[in-house]
């Protein structure tokens, strides 16, 4: 019995060892794929986003026909948009900011097509376009709603792949920092209104 113990206690403390990895491992794994998921959502409204533009732009074109180029800067910012993809696999800073700068430029556009829709009361009191624009602002809404949990999500990772032991089990198995959705640049500062 006495020569066994030694190697009961070592068994004891491998197996102890083991279980710590094993656990921390998995909790990076399961923060790792909260991430994952909390950017398909993002993806998720940002796609629906992009779906509505067609049904306001055909409806804007049937009544401003003068707007065309308004009309053509939403189409190709929605193109651009579209094509400009994240891996979930690689959040990191430069994927997010190239993607929200894309998504920056259609807002932009939108914003723009919105101020054109002013000249028309016509269109403003057309209901598919009142409908669409509901929908457009409750989507922007979830937009919002979207990054903030992502970015909830990606705060949580980051601080479990940065705390002391997690933080030797992450390097180990190649966990990495995710990035965060920021501010637009020049958003800290108020648009100035001249009555």
């Amino acid at each position: 019995m006495k020569k066994a113990l030694p190697w009961i206690i070592v068994v004891v403390i491998l197996l102890a060892i083991f279980l710590w990895v094993k656990n921390t491992y998995n909790s990076l794994v399961s923060a790792d794929e909260a991430a994952s998921s909390a950017w398909a959502q993002v993806e998720n409204v940002y796609q629906r986003r992009s779906d509505l533009i067609p049904n306001l732009v055909a409806t804007v074109k049937g009544y401003a026909e003068y707007e065309g180029n308004t009309l053509q800067e939403v189409v190709e910012a929605r193109a651009k948009a579209t094509q400009v993809t994240v891996d979930p696999e690689r959040l990191d800073e430069e994927s997010i900011a190239r993607f929200q700068e894309s998504q920056t430029a259609l807002g932009s556009a939108l914003g723009r097509l919105m101020v054109v829709v002013e000249k028309y009361p016509d269109l403003k009191a057309n209901q598919n376009f009142l409908d669409l624009q509901a929908q457009l602002e409750g989507t922007e809404n979830r937009i919002s709603v979207e990054r903030k949990n992502f970015n909830e999500v990606v705060q949580s990772y980051n601080t479990k792949l940065r705390r002391f032991p997690s933080n030797i089990i992450g390097n180990i198995f190649g966990f990495e920092k995710k990035g965060y959705f920021k501010a637009v640049e020049g958003a800290e500062v108020a648009p100035q209104v001249e009555f």
